[in-house]
């Protein structure tokens, strides 16, 4: 006997039925055990495939035949269908004369069947980037600032993480190390060490995950004394030039790694074609840089330096990070990162800046990418702790209107989060 297995719709899976018969593009209904019972008689048979789990509606039968039924409706005869009822308003309603209108944009939106059809804008776990921290300890040690994030052991909560993310759909990682204050310095030599945390844990992971995507992260403040993301002179003048080399030495240490895409969030005049001549010179062609294109000096970047304990110790970034009330200072830095060969330009933060990414948008043919950062993250985890609002309806929301403004990839902390929603997993 062959076996009867009842499918529905959804995420790639592979049913094997009678001879090895496969079936692409179905999974399993939640609510459907499968079994396959093995034939003992070697018989050709076919393989029977619901599309739902739902039963068949039970409807009673005339006895009638085709040619039967067809003659009945020729000659009007025919059992009356269902009377369509017109719904009232309450009690109280006015009498009017409806209005005459020739568009009625409601119409497209009147039941979710509809409003699924005309959905213009859709979220995929493969529009995640996922990242991560990590440290030099065997346990997680959980971010106080950031409920659910964890500073991950790198031989161990690392791996486990990124299985879990996968199992959900995310395949796209970056990685950021908390570095221990020892190996740091004020030129920032442990940032191209290649035994350093990042190169052992793209490795380690690439051994493990060989098809991830796996991005890092290029600038000096993990690895700086001072905190800052380029060698900062005796004056407290962040040095430019002498900061891209150290970059470039960085870049190339992370892609001998094994890095897919390296991404300089330094914001250093010029490092992208540094960068990019660099990686070339060492046969890294096929190494894509995500530059980190218009990153502004926000105020929201706060919890993820406590995460990797990278605080300026004096001063703040405003020399080299945008000013949070320009817009069109975007554009100059675009055409600066595109004229230098960066393959991803990259918005940060996320949703207080949706008019620069539509501006990168309309204004670049490279994929836009834009971070939703650490506090945007917690704000809502915050909020939702204390019952202000819905964690999950509010999350969704905003990584939606991050996609509606034009960005193509999503870097957040709620990825594998999202990613579980997304599959219908709680």
């Amino acid at each position: 006997m062959a076996s009867a297995i009842s499918y529905s719709l959804g995420s790639v899976a592979v049913v094997r039925g009678i001879e090895d018969q496969r079936y692409i593009g179905l999974r399993p209904s939640a609510a459907q055990v499968c079994s396959h019972v093995v034939p003992s008689v070697k018989t050709r048979r076919s393989v029977l495939i619901r599309a739902s789990s739902e039963q068949e509606t039970k409807v009673k039968s005339s006895g009638m035949s085709i040619e039967e039924c067809e003659a009945a409706a020729v000659a009007g005869k025919f059992p009356d269908p269902p009377p369509f009822v017109r719904p009232s308003g309450p009690k109280g309603t006015p009498v009017i004369t409806p209005l005459q209108l020739t568009k009625r944009p409601r119409r497209n939106r009147k039941s979710p069947a509809m409003r699924a059809a005309f959905q213009e804008t859709n979220l995929s776990p493969a529009n995640f980037v996922y990242p991560l921290f990590i440290h030099e300890g065997e346990e997680d040690a959980p971010i106080g600032a950031m409920p659910g994030c964890f500073r991950l052991g790198w031989r161990h909560g690392l791996l486990d993480e990124v299985y879990k993310a996968r199992d959900v759909g995310v395949n796209s990682f970056v990685l950021f190390p908390k570095v221990p204050d020892a190996l740091k310095s004020s030129s920032g030599d442990e940032a191209y060490n290649d035994n350093g945390l990042i190169p052992r844990s793209i490795r380690l992971l690439k051994d493990k995950y060989p098809d991830i995507v796996i991005y890092t992260d290029v600038a000096l403040d993990p690895y700086s004394s001072d905190g800052h993301d380029g060698i900062v002179r005796e004056d407290g003048v962040i040095m430019n030039d002498e900061t891209v080399h150290q970059l470039c030495k960085q870049a190339v240490s992370q892609a001998r790694a094994g890095a897919d895409v390296v991404s300089p969030s330094d914001m250093m005049d010029g490092r992208v074609g540094a960068i990019r001549e660099a990686l070339d010179a060492e046969g890294f062609h096929d190494v894509s840089i995500m530059s980190y294109t218009a990153k502004y000096a926000s105020a929201f970047y706060g919890p993820f330096r406590e995460a990797l304990d990278s605080n300026p110790r004096f001063g703040d970034k405003k020399t080299y990070q945008m000013n949070p009330a320009n817009y069109r200072e975007a554009l100059i830095e675009t055409e600066a990162d595109e004229a230098e060969g960066a393959d991803i330009l990259l918005v940060k933060p996320g949703l207080p800046y949706l008019d620069v990414v539509r501006l990168l948008r309309d204004n670049s043919a490279l994929p836009i990418a834009v971070y939703q950062v650490s506090g945007e993250y917690s704000m809502i985890k915050a909020g939702g702790v204390l019952k202000m609002i819905d964690e999950e309806k509010v999350m969704m929301e905003s990584l939606l209107c991050i996609k509606r403004a034009g960005a193509d990839i999503i870097l957040t902390y709620f990825a594998r989060q999202a990613a579980g929603v997304l599959c219908g997993m709680r």
